[in-house]
């Protein structure tokens, strides 16, 4: 490891007196319904509730509170997903400086007007953050001001470590942290602290299975957890990872889908995709031990219409949420019987769509699709045999 860029427990320590009144001390939840799910205690480190709506302000507030006057007067340059960039123009704005936030051409929309709405000037370039991250590093380089990395930093990394002290004062009896990791800042500075403060505690981390470079995957495609998909593994965060984890484990975009569902319908927290992969693999039973686990909720900044795709997918994989189709006679009264019948099996329908031109159908029929909302994939199981005891021929969309 690189010692002399790696920070120190003391430097953490500072950056959580610098952030004292800035970011704010997340709570810890218990959640009997996961905890009930995995056999174990599990709890929810819901660092979504941070100012900015993610962790990274952390990071972000203790790199340029550092900085001299004369870096102040050439402002900062940051590339990011989206809450990095947040929580950069958030910071620069308080130290009243000029902040320019390079983001990828299909960043969430609800980051980047956030971002803008903190007072930066935001690019968008390149296809994702390995492409933004090009096109900010050159040109910081070509206006003398300071790049603002989000994970490759040294003070940006002991920001994201007070969250390790936090933890080690709220849970002592923690057996197993999990953390997502995109660039690997946020776990580099966790771990760091907890080797310090309390070295029992095992740090796995987790990255989407679709972008998982730190497992050693060289394919990386599109995943919901736009937040952690770094392509390309960093060489500080990338060395500190190696000696402090205790594992990396993937999970897949339904994992985190259906966990990004549970987190909204029982524990009433919205979390995006990167944040909630950490519980998705406690849920998968993937982070090893039997003690006492926390999932870190690193972010809770999604995209309304992201929000919608994920809650409906999660739903249809638990069974909640079921698109049929089938034919009717076309003649008065049959569509009344087909509803009649299923809600006579406590079946909510939601939709109703008739579909009769371009398809290859008797005159005498019609195509009906119907949405429906089943209590669990048992009641979903058992409505389709149903339906066709019934005489209908279904065929399930999703």
């Amino acid at each position: 490891m690189a010692t002399e860029t790696v920070p120190t427990l003391a430097e953490i320590r500072e950056a959580r007196e610098r952030l004292h009144g800035i970011a704010r001390e997340t709570p810890v939840f218990v959640s009997e319904t996961f905890s009930r799910m995995v056999g174990r205690d599990v709890q929810l480190k819901a660092e979504a509730l941070q100012r900015t709506g993610a962790f990274k302000i952390r990071g972000a507030y203790n790199k340029v509170a550092t900085l001299g006057e004369a870096e102040r007067e050439a402002g900062v340059v940051a590339a990011s997903a989206g809450n990095h960039g947040q929580a950069v123009a958030w910071a620069a704005r308080e130290a009243e400086i000029k902040a320019t936030v390079y983001m990828p051409l299909d960043a969430p929309m609800a980051k980047v007007e956030a971002t803008v709405n903190y007072g930066a000037n935001v690019e968008l370039t390149g296809e994702g953050f390995d492409e933004a991250l090009a096109t900010a590093i050159e040109r910081a380089e070509e206006r003398g001001a300071t790049f603002v990395h989000a994970f490759e930093d040294e003070r940006v990394i002991a920001g994201q470590g007070t969250i390790g002290l936090e933890i080690a004062e709220q849970l002592p009896d923690l057996e197993t942290l999990v953390v997502p990791i995109g660039g690997g800042g946020l776990a580099s500075g966790i771990a760091l602290a907890l080797r310090e403060v309390n070295p029992r505690v095992r740090v796995v981390g987790v990255q989407a299975a679709a972008c998982a470079p730190y497992t050693g995957a060289t394919d990386h495609g599109f995943t919901i957890a736009d937040g952690i998909a770094v392509k390309k593994p960093s060489e500080l965060t990338g060395s500190i990872l190696r000696e402090t984890l205790e594992d990396i484990v993937t999970v897949t975009d339904d994992e985190i889908g259906e966990a990004m569902v549970l987190l909204l319908e029982r524990a009433k927290l919205v979390v995006e995709g990167a944040g909630a992969a950490s519980l998705a693999a406690v849920l998968a039973e993937r982070v090893g031990g039997n003690g006492q686990v926390a999932a870190l909720l690193s972010g809770g900044n999604i995209d309304p219409t992201l929000l919608i795709s994920v809650m409906r997918r999660g739903l249809t994989s638990s069974g909640r949420y079921l698109v049929v189709r089938t034919k009717i006679s076309d003649r008065p009264g049959e569509l009344l019987k087909l509803l009649s019948l299923v809600a006579e099996e406590r079946v909510n329908v939601i939709s109703v769509e008739h579909h009769r031109e371009g398809l290859d159908l008797p005159v005498v029929e019609t195509e009906v699709e119907l949405t429906l909302a089943t209590r669990d994939r048992d009641h979903r199981d058992t409505l389709l045999d149903t339906m066709r005891a019934w005489g209908y021929a279904v065929e399930r969309v999703r």
